[in-house]
């Protein structure tokens, strides 16, 4: 069903559920319970505006200044299991993580990712790093997740360094990023790594309720989202020659086969392999 229709459904729905409540709270009830049906048309359309408005999945890309020449086909690309981590958002505004969201997101994912780099013509090498307990190779992701919050800090916006403009993107992991390429099961020595990270919230049933009296009352509640980002490394030197930001678009739900296919494709647009 498409995401517009599943939208609107649960705005009607709420209305409908909301109504009958209202209108058995004595002092305010039957002329709260008149006005809300007499906005629900204008809730609908505020609702539906704002859910055009944030139809599309949209992606900001970083490159280095110096690319290293594409992969041939065939080239294995080492990918590592990807780290997705959704909560439901409750009308309280706390997070409740759902790992059953976060399990079924990160294997349409990683399904994505393989079909996306076979149809480049590359080799899908996967990599679990719940397995890398200790040693260097561990050192090296948790190196990666440190670089990784810097880049979405000083290169989208959201810090300055005197000493670095946003456009810059020079960033590295070091030599040790070798220790990756140690993690192949057949060793036939690939060239690239390709790490991929998520977080997103959905709202609940009574967050919706809310954003749906909070648009009729002129409030905005914010109702969840959810980014994926992914980062291509050299393993030779342990650049990062390539990364991306996606915020998900309401119809690519990465909980979903379509979804994830949808939000891969969009991720993975510029990716140079």
């Amino acid at each position: 069903m498409p995401a517009a229709r599943l939208y609107k459904d649960a705005i009607m729905g709420t209305t409908r559920h909301l109504l009958p409540w209202f209108a058995t709270r004595s002092w305010y009830g039957p002329w709260f319970g008149a006005w809300f049906w007499t906005q629900s048309r204008q809730v609908l359309l505020a609702a539906m505006l704002a859910l055009l408005a944030t139809a599309c999945t949209t992606a900001q890309t970083r490159v280095a200044k110096v690319l290293p020449e594409r992969p041939a086909a065939g080239s294995g690309i080492l990918v590592l299991q990807p780290d997705i981590e959704l909560s439901l958002l409750t009308a309280s505004s706390l997070t409740e993580p759902n790992s059953q969201w976060s399990n079924d997101a990160a294997a349409n994912i990683r399904a994505s990712l393989k079909a996306a780099l076979e149809t480049r013509q590359h080799r899908f090498i996967l990599v679990d790093p719940n397995q890398i307990i200790s040693g260097r190779a561990n050192q090296v992701l948790r190196l990666h997740e440190a670089v990784a919050t810097s880049i979405l800090a000083f290169n989208y916006g959201l810090e300055t360094l005197p000493t670095r403009r946003s456009n810059d993107f020079n960033w590295t992991l070091g030599p040790g990023a070798l220790e990756l390429a140690r993690l192949e099961a057949d060793g036939t020595g690939a060239k690239y790594a390709l790490i991929t990270v998520g977080r997103g919230t959905y709202a609940s049933g009574g967050r919706w309720a809310m954003a749906i009296v909070g648009t009729a009352l002129g409030a905005n509640v914010p109702m969840g989202g959810q980014q994926v980002y992914a980062s291509l490394v050299e393993l030779s030197t342990g650049n990062v020659v390539w990364f991306n930001l996606a915020i998900a678009g309401p119809q690519d739900d990465m909980r979903t086969n379509g979804g994830a296919t949808a939000l891969v494709t969009s991720l993975l647009k510029d990716v140079p392999l």
